[in-house]
């Protein structure tokens, strides 16, 4: 197994994580820099990378479209506390998860252990969505919970197809309204809302520790799951 690269300037951060991350049994490689990441990435094989975003010379979006553009590896976005639009952007950019500082180190050794326990994509039905007791099948559009099929609307079903297929992706209103609407779309982005709402009544019953569709501070949504279940 390869190591946890840490991308890090700052080295009393550097230093207690890679302590907590070498207690948890993994090996660790600290990198300074954006440069310096993506220089050692391919020689290293990390099994995942912790990446800041404030960094110097190549920030933290530069690394993780290098890292993108030549690796699915596990990329876990630290970003400063209250920077919704950093996450955002992380998760948008292929980021599979984020951490606001200031942490609890042991909860960055517990989001780890979290995204290296997800199947590798190669594992999943590609004609079905499964989170927990939600199952969404493809090819005949349905939508089962606990077994019984749910009646959504077509329009319904197209928003909530588009949200499990890029789960715990955050989503401005006016990304969806182009997404699922289309461009051409002339009414309200309350038109998103209405739909989100009947959707989490036809999922009431959806256990939240598998997950659930969030609103992000009133601009927008995203469908969170436990795709390490």
């Amino acid at each position: 197994m390869g190591p946890i690269m840490i991308v890090e300037d700052e080295e009393a951060i550097a230093r207690v994580l890679a302590a907590y991350v070498r207690k948890a049994g993994f090996e660790c490689l600290i990198c300074k820099d954006g440069s310096q990441a993506l220089a050692s990435f391919e020689a290293a094989r990390p099994v995942l990378v912790l990446l800041d975003v404030m960094l110097p010379g190549k920030d933290g979006w530069e690394v993780l479209r290098g890292i993108r553009e030549k690796s699915a590896c596990p990329v876990i976005m630290l970003t400063a506390r209250g920077e919704v639009g950093d996450r955002i952007r992380g998760l948008n950019e292929g980021a599979d998860d984020y951490i606001a500082k200031p942490f609890e180190p042991e909860e960055v050794v517990a989001r780890i252990q979290a995204v290296l326990r997800r199947p590798p994509q190669s594992l999943v039905d590609p004609d079905q969505i499964v989170f927990g007791s939600l199952r969404i099948d493809l090819q005949s559009r349905s939508v089962y919970l606990n077994g019984a099929v749910l009646s959504v609307t077509p329009r319904d079903l197209s928003l909530l197809l588009f949200l499990a297929e890029n789960p715990n992706r955050l989503f401005e209103r006016e990304q969806l309204i182009e997404k699922v609407w289309g461009i051409d779309y002339e009414g309200s982005d309350r038109a998103v809302d209405l739909s989100v709402k009947r959707l989490r009544s036809l999922l009431l019953h959806w256990p939240a520790e598998e997950g659930e569709i969030r609103t992000l501070r009133g601009t927008g949504y995203q469908l969170y799951a436990n795709t390490s279940r």
